[in-house]
């Protein structure tokens, strides 16, 4: 009896630690590392909120055409290590900015830095900079 408590328990555990580890993702699962994007353009919404914060914006295309864009940036923890506060990027802002399209080619990216019209440039907390071996090596 103590023995399938025992197991009840660590099973339960083994869970708890697991599911988030599955929610997370790894940069090269979503992203292309060969293919940079910058982009300027107008915030449409900012999204803060966990597992990563994202960024919306209307941006041209190389085409010249006009596309809502996502960014998905850190996690709010890492943003706020790295300065961010809750409204430094708000709606109606001019951004530019550079990071990974996503492997599927949608308008969809990993934001490395945001820079604001004045001038302030911020660090994303891009998962590409967690991974030295993908960074590296490709892989």
């Amino acid at each position: 009896m103590k023995a399938n408590i025992a197991a009840l328990i660590a099973g339960i555990a083994l869970l708890i630690l697991v599911l988030p580890l599955q929610a997370h993702h790894p940069f090269a699962a979503q992203y292309d590392k060969d293919k940079p994007v910058t982009l300027t353009g107008t915030v449409t919404k900012v999204d803060w909120a966990n597992p990563h914060a994202h960024i919306f914006m209307d941006a041209k295309d190389s085409n010249g055409k006009m596309a809502n864009w996502e960014f998905e940036l850190g996690s709010l923890k890492k943003l706020q290590s790295l300065g961010w506060k809750r409204d430094s990027i708000k709606m109606g802002d001019q951004v530019t900015i550079e990071g990974w399209q996503a492997r599927n080619g949608s308008n969809r990216a990993n934001a490395n830095t945001v820079t604001k019209a004045g001038g302030q440039k911020m660090t994303a907390g891009s998962s590409y900079n967690e991974h030295p071996k993908e960074k590296h090596t490709g892989n």
